[in-house]
């Protein structure tokens, strides 16, 4: 554990919707948070989610910074280790989406999508688990999706880069557990944020009708899962895919 008995968090896109429910969940007086996010200079989410930690006595930092940038990621990640003396908590958060059906999708839509979605978690588990691995510690939590599972029409990249997570999740596990090191996945389904907020009636209707308990999730079911993987009840669960979709997959 960190100085003081001080852990430290790493999470990316924590500046709105869910990214900062699973900060909210974790923020304490015992805990450092340090989050990225992409957000235009102008937007202030990412000062609100300071704001907001900070009144809880959660000691945090937000940067804005391009995850998909492996150099960046890893300049990111050393110095966080570099202020703070560690890294306990990962848990990988930032996503996008360029919907649309596969035969009008360019590749400019594919490449974001993959390059945000799973080409980060790569960039910043990599940069984490060398640091985890050595002080024999560590927690990382990455944020997959129901249609990684089932796949979703229109959202082709979106799933397939939610399904590289997954298979990812796996496999790193199987490679850090003798360190003491758990890697899980979190896959949520419909869940109310700014980005499901855009869609038309029609297609959350279509949504709604595919979940046995009959309404969307919010940003605070899963951030209350991530909360207990990141605990020591958790110590003993890893390499894991955990749906949190209200039936919506079974």
């Amino acid at each position: 554990m960190a100085e003081n008995n001080k852990k430290v968090a790493v999470v990316t896109g924590g500046s709105r919707g869910i990214g900062r429910a699973i900060i909210m969940a974790l923020a304490e007086p015992n805990l450092t948070v340090v989050f990225n996010h992409f957000d235009p200079p102008e937007d202030t989410a990412a000062d609100e989610t300071i704001e907001m930690a900070s009144k809880k006595g959660c000691e945090i930092e937000g940067l804005r910074l391009d995850v998909s940038n492996h150099q960046a990621v890893q300049e990111f990640v050393n110095g966080v280790v570099e202020r703070h003396g560690r890294i306990d908590i990962l848990v990988n958060n930032a996503g996008i989406t360029r919907d649309t059906l596969l035969l009008r999708m360019k590749e400019a839509d594919w490449d974001a999508v993959l390059a945000v979605n799973l080409k980060s978690v790569f960039n910043c588990t990599q940069a984490a688990v060398r640091f985890m691995t050595k002080q024999r510690y560590g927690r990382i939590v990455n944020i997959a999706s129901v249609v990684g599972a089932m796949g979703n029409a229109g959202q082709a990249n979106y799933a397939a880069s939610k399904a590289g997570i997954m298979g990812f999740t796996k496999s790193v596990a199987r490679e850090v557990a003798g360190r003491n090191v758990t890697v899980n996945a979190v896959a949520p389904g419909f869940i109310e944020t700014e980005m499901t907020a855009k869609l038309s009636d029609k297609v959350r209707e279509a949504f709604l009708v595919q979940i046995p308990l009959g309404r969307a999730g919010q940003p605070e079911d899963v951030a209350q899962l991530v909360k207990f993987l990141v605990s020591e009840d958790a110590s003993y669960i890893t390499g894991q895919i955990i749906h949190l979709n209200g039936g919506m997959y079974m």
